[in-house]
């Protein structure tokens, strides 16, 4: 088996942590309905970062968010953050890695898993996002 013949990453491996999908242009006001999820819009929270759910459900203390966010580099990525509540309020927790945040979804909850990976994957069919591992 040749390097190039490696197996596919899935859902719930450790390596799929490392996994990012940068965005080839950046979310906007002009194409962020682009970006629905569901019944779920992308809101900015501020300039730069847009977020909506990708798994939130009245009966499960677990919430999961998307997180379209500029890094340092000037690329759009997503990224996820888990939902903390916090006196009637929820919180975004850290940003985490695109791979890590659905492993942890595919942990709680693999079918929404699934359909949010499923999502990503038609973006990146598109043409309009890639996938890169990064350490």
């Amino acid at each position: 088996m040749s390097e190039n013949d490696k197996p596919a990453l899935k859902l719930g491996d450790d390596k799929f942590a490392e996994m990012m999908l940068f965005l080839k242009t950046p979310i906007n006001q002009k194409n962020h309905r682009d970006y629905r999820f569901g019944e779920s819009e992308l809101r900015e929270l501020q300039e730069g970062i847009w977020a909506m759910p990708a798994y939130l459900e009245d009966d499960d203390p677990y919430s999961l968010f998307f997180l379209f966010t500029t890094i340092d580099t000037g690329e759009m990525v997503v990224a996820f953050a888990e939902g903390e509540r916090q006196d009637k309020q929820l919180k975004l927790g850290q940003p985490l890695t695109t791979g890590a945040g659905l492993n942890n979804l595919f942990a709680h909850q693999e079918k929404r898993a699934q359909r949010v990976l499923k999502f990503l994957n038609d973006i990146s069919r598109a043409d309009e996002a890639e996938w890169h591992q990064i350490v």
